[in-house]
Parts: C-alpha cells; structure tokens; sequence
C-alpha cells in the first residue's frame, strides 16, 4: 500500500458512488450511533457498547479519508484493503489512542480537574458526534489528526500502525496540521452551537407532535447520525486539505 498526498495532478480513480462517495461510511455511524445508545443505558452492556462504537467510527474514518484523500488529487491503497483489513487497522489505530486517552485522562485527573477528566476519553467519539465541553471538541480535533497522520503512515509502511510516527509526523509538520487542528476545533464548536439549536427543535416538536415514541426516536436517532456524517466529513476534509498543504510546503 502507498499514499501519494506529496504527489499532484493524480488522476482520480473512478468511484460509482460519485458525489455521494462519502455515504458508504454511513452505516458504521448509524451502528456508532446506535452503540452510543446502549452505552448510555448503562449495564453490562455499556463497556462492550463503547468498545463496538469506537471502531464503527474508525472504520467510517477510513473509508471517508481515503475519499477525501482521492479528492485531495492523491492516491491510497486504502481502498484496496477488505473488510478484516480495515477491522485490524481501525482496531490497531484504537488500541495506540486509548493509551494516549488513558493518559490523557490521568492526567488531566492529577491536575485537579476530576469532572472534567473522563471527557478525555471522548477523543474518538468526538471527531463524529458532538462533545460538550470546548476544551473537548479541540481534543477531538487532535485525536483526529494523529489518527489520521497513523493511517496515513500504516498505509505508507505495509499496514503498520504506529504512533510514535504519528506524533513525529504531527511535529513535522505542526505549522500546517497545528493551524488545522485549531480551525477544525472552531468548526466543531460551530456545529455544535447549530446542533444544540436543532436538538432543541426537535425536542419542542417532541412535545407536541401526535406521533407514537418510535417516530419520535427515529427521528431524533436520524437526526444524531446525520450531524455524525457531517462532522465527519467537514473533519476529514479539513484534515486532509492541511496535510497536502504541510506536503506540498515540504
């Protein structure tokens, strides 16, 4: 497998989805999503739940970057990899940013800050569906950089994963992916703002609307997986227009 982000004026390959390319990822956010439910439930379901959430977001990840990748006048072997492929690099890729998480969250913890600390977990979740604190949505911004700089290298290095290559990469070429990674938190907090508004909408048709409960919870789960695509989409696009720029510069 090789990325070619450096090199330009590639020729696309042709893609029948054409300018919904990006749709074939919607199904792993919709099971995200419906994981997510669970999970808020409680039990012992949750953890499993969560686990299962995660890597439906990553599998949605890649496939929606080796578009935007494609988009971007590149060339990745991403969508040459099969189902198991993409299932051990999404699980590999999970495995590295749960420790960063981890980490993330302990010592956010020893600083003081106990509330706010579990939202550090959130880092993958985030760079789908809406985190509630800003400091959060920025931190999702940086997960979603590093995980997609780790595609980008495991792609490049015959399926190895690698995070400490990711980091390296980040430092590299922080200029362009740092500057993303800031532009990409201001547009979480955007969309957030605007989802906030419709899930309140929602809510007040709820209230009054004489439908059953299960169109009421269909339509808010359809509006929960909608704005998870969208924010996916705006994430990977954002991401992947800063890395041809860092490559281009280099």
């Amino acid at each position: 497998m090789t990325i070619a982000l450096r090199r330009e004026h590639l020729t696309r390959p042709n893609t029948s989805f054409g300018p919904f390319r990006f749709l074939e990822a919607l199904p792993w956010l919709v099971l995200a999503a419906a994981m997510r439910v669970l999970a808020y439930g409680g039990g012992p379901v949750a953890l499993p739940a969560i686990i299962v959430a995660n890597i439906s977001v990553l599998l949605a990840f890649v496939l929606v970057a080796q578009r935007s990748i494609e988009l971007a006048d590149g060339q990745t072997g991403l969508g040459a990899l099969t189902f198991l492929e993409q299932f051990k690099l999404s699980r590999g890729v999970l495995g590295r940013i749960i420790l960063l998480m981890l980490a993330a969250a302990t010592a956010v913890l020893f600083a003081g800050y106990k509330t706010f600390a579990p939202n550090m977990m959130l880092g993958v979740d985030g760079m789908a569906f809406d985190q509630f604190t800003v400091i959060g949505k920025f931190w999702s911004a940086t997960v979603a950089a590093l995980v997609l700089l780790m595609i980008v290298g495991a792609d490049a290095n015959n399926g190895a994963v690698s995070f400490f290559s990711a980091v390296k990469e980040l430092g590299r070429r922080f200029v362009w992916i740092g500057a993303t990674i800031v532009i990409l938190g201001a547009i979480y907090i955007g969309l957030g703002f605007v989802q906030g508004l419709v899930r309140h909408a929602i809510w007040i048709y709820g209230q009054s609307a004489p439908h059953g409960h299960f169109v009421k919870n269909l339509i808010f789960f359809v509006f929960i997986f909608s704005f998870a695509m969208l924010r996916l989409w705006i994430t990977l696009l954002v991401l992947t227009y800063g890395l041809k720029q860092s490559y281009r510069d280099n």
